[in-house]
């Protein structure tokens, strides 16, 4: 990206045109407009930062300028803008998602001045490289793969699970790791699809598990206080039938009782051998353990799947959450979600809480824990304990 932020406004409207030129030119920022949406592919360069997008324009909309930006791999940064309802505007910069673009806002028309300068302001102290943006990839040898599932290097971190009700913590998932010894740290995306090609995700669920409980153990005793541990299971070991009596075993030999685990299914693992798994998830309720019903509302579940499930938890998929401060639908789907998860007398956490609007709108809508960023990342477990005795429940309920 170049040192001087350069702006494309496509916009037919010559006055928001001068508006964002002039407030640019203020900030030191090159500015170049177009009423001819037609015509933006000329205009387009590689550094170009961002793109001010009307959608209604006379000839090319704004969801086909979207649309060829997508087919051109844009990385420049959106700023969509429409007179049209609010959900339109919801909708679109779903679709730009979709197609790989990095919208950072949008705003309704007459567009507050104050917002504009905002977005603005950011793109002026804030150069960010196209490195940046991508992902780094990984490629590992099968044989490694395997080796370090027979060795100490995959690991579990823990991110809490705070109460909105009193601030306290009240349960930590347990999310797996690779410690890798020359890459470092290595989150679960660049190594489970190709352990799942393997076969070798059972497992990885068994030796996080086993993990999970030796550090629940020492975590508790050195807290002393009432969490439960969340421990994330595969599709492949709720096939096995012998599950829920293995882990109540293992349970037992780490000095845990059934009630302080908790085990997360993901939608998509209700969708599959739906007789087969609600044989292994009814024993495991019997045997005392919670279950969570994890990433609810990425669009697998059906609501009759849900209600057959004798789930004692409803986890809020993150997509929702981080878009709920701003998504009119998000807010609605997070508000119904609460409703309908008491309603079949479960308990409600949201992940991926970031902000404290966010949190506050969760607090408003009576959900009952969340998990997130904006208390703490996952942490290995010595840290966790530190991080533990200074938590003061009273900042989550009453911030400075």
């Amino acid at each position: 990206m170049a040192n001087t932020e350069k702006i494309l406004v496509i916009d037919d409207d010559a006055i928001v045109c001068d508006v964002v030129a002039g407030l640019a030119q203020a900030l030191g920022l090159e500015c170049v407009t177009t009423k001819d949406s037609s015509s933006f592919s000329d205009l387009l360069t590689r550094d170009t930062s961002l793109i001010v997008l009307d959608l209604m324009m006379p000839e090319m909309d704004g969801i086909e300028v979207l649309r060829q930006l997508g087919e051109r791999r844009s990385t420049a940064r959106i700023l969509l803008m429409s007179g049209m309802d609010n959900r339109i505007l919801e909708t679109a910069e779903r679709l730009a998602q979709s197609l790989g673009l990095w919208v950072v806002g949008r705003l309704q028309k007459p567009i507050p001045l104050s917002a504009l300068k905002e977005v603005l302001e950011t793109l002026a102290v804030t150069t960010i490289p196209e490195s940046s943006l991508e992902t780094p990839a990984y490629t590992f040898p099968d044989e490694e793969l395997r080796d370090a599932l027979q060795s100490t290097h995959f690991q579990n971190y823990y991110q809490p699970q705070v109460s909105l009700t009193n601030g306290q913590i009240v349960g930590l998932e347990a999310l797996i790791r690779w410690n890798h010894p020359r890459d470092g740290v290595i989150l679960p995306e660049h190594f489970l699809p190709r352990l799942e090609e393997l076969g070798l995700m059972d497992e990885l669920c068994w030796s996080s598990i086993r993990l999970a409980l030796g550090d629940a153990s020492v975590i508790l005793e050195a807290f002393n206080g009432p969490i439960r541990i969340s421990l994330n299971a595969t599709i492949h070991t709720l096939e096995n039938l012998d599950f829920p009596d293995a882990l109540l075993k293992l349970a037992h030999e780490h000095g845990l009782t059934a009630d302080q685990i908790v085990i997360e299914v993901t939608e998509s693992g209700l969708a599959l051998e739906p007789s087969r798994a609600l044989d292994v998830l009814t024993r495991l309720r019997m045997k005392g353990f919670q279950l969570s019903i994890d990433d609810f509302g990425a669009g697998y579940a059906t609501m009759r799947q849900v209600q057959n499930v004798p789930a004692t938890e409803l986890k809020i998929d993150r997509s929702i959450v981080e878009k709920m401060h701003v998504n009119l639908s998000d807010r609605v789907m997070v508000e119904k979600i609460v409703e309908m998860g008491h309603e079949l007398r479960m308990s409600v956490i949201a992940e991926g809480v970031a902000t404290r609007q966010q949190l506050d709108l969760l607090r408003h809508c009576g959900c009952d824990q969340v998990q997130g960023f904006l208390f703490s990342r996952p942490l290995p477990a010595g840290e966790l304990v530190q991080w533990l005795r200074a938590h003061n429940p009273q900042s989550v309920l009453d911030p400075a």
